[in-house]
């Protein structure tokens, strides 16, 4: 054990977004839905988490990763997942995936297109916060698309944190509080477009990458790595980039 204490088990879980994510929930897995632009971003993190965790040692008691499988024998706690998107594609490499999201609609829905895919995933409804009090540990935990929806930024990355096992990491994708991503995540992606429903994100609870840094920090781990995610019109397909104005993901880890 990493000696980490977890938090008191107060949610920094936001009432109102998770109402909001239940009412969506039965358009997951509508390709044409709400959750179209989900469905285009979700390959380059996908591809993202691959190669940064094929690229991290792995201890002794790992089994070799298959070419097919390279995240075998990785425990993976995906938080806030949905309708299980990310968690599905984690669990078809090899990943041991453990999805948790406080919405009842959202994990009804994960778990049954889980089985229709013959996938193995562990969906809990459970928030963050309960999950540590029962002292769980993982070798990576996500919170993708999760932080700008949080009541408690630092409070649920400190969290997060906790349950991230020595040499383990934690990875965390989101919107940073910029003008720009004003004018393309909200007033354009929501507005113009009509990509997403309209209140889907609220601006004030965007967060820049020097406060999700320093939340990691706070939370005894070291920043690994870190990216920005940008969108191409021309083939509507998304790719990593150095500009964080808008998209991000920062991983960072915990020492051995």
């Amino acid at each position: 054990m990493s000696g980490v204490v977890a938090p008191q088990a107060q949610t920094s879980v936001d009432p109102d977004e998770v109402a909001r994510f239940d009412r969506l929930a039965a358009t997951w897995w509508d390709l044409k839905g709400p959750m179209k632009p989900l469905h285009r971003f979700n390959p380059v993190r996908v591809n993202y988490l691959k190669q940064l965790l094929i690229d991290r040692p792995r201890g002794d008691s790992r089994p070799t990763a298959k070419p097919d499988r390279p995240l075998d024998g990785l425990e993976i706690l995906d938080i806030g997942c949905g309708g299980g998107i990310l968690s599905e594609a984690l669990a078809r490499l090899g990943g041991e995936v453990t999805g948790i999201d406080p919405a009842p609609t959202n994990i009804a829905v994960a778990r049954r297109h889980g089985e229709e895919s013959g996938l193995r995933i562990s969906y809990l409804e459970t928030t963050a916060e309960a999950l540590a009090a029962e002292n769980r540990r993982y070798d990576v935990v996500l919170a993708m698309e999760v932080v700008e929806h949080v009541r408690d930024v630092k409070a649920f990355v400190a969290t997060a944190a906790s349950m991230v096992r020595p040499g383990g990491v934690l990875v965390a994708a989101t919107l940073n509080r910029t003008l720009k991503s004003y004018a393309m995540a909200i007033v354009g992606a929501e507005y113009i477009l009509r990509w997403l429903p309209r209140g889907t994100h609220d601006w004030d609870h965007f967060v820049t990458p020097r406060e999700l840094r320093l939340a990691l920090r706070a939370g005894g781990l070291k920043i690994l790595d870190e990216t920005g995610v940008v969108y191409h019109p021309l083939s509507a397909t998304w790719r990593l980039s150095r500009d964080m104005d808008v998209n991000y993901i920062i991983a960072a880890e915990r020492k051995a």
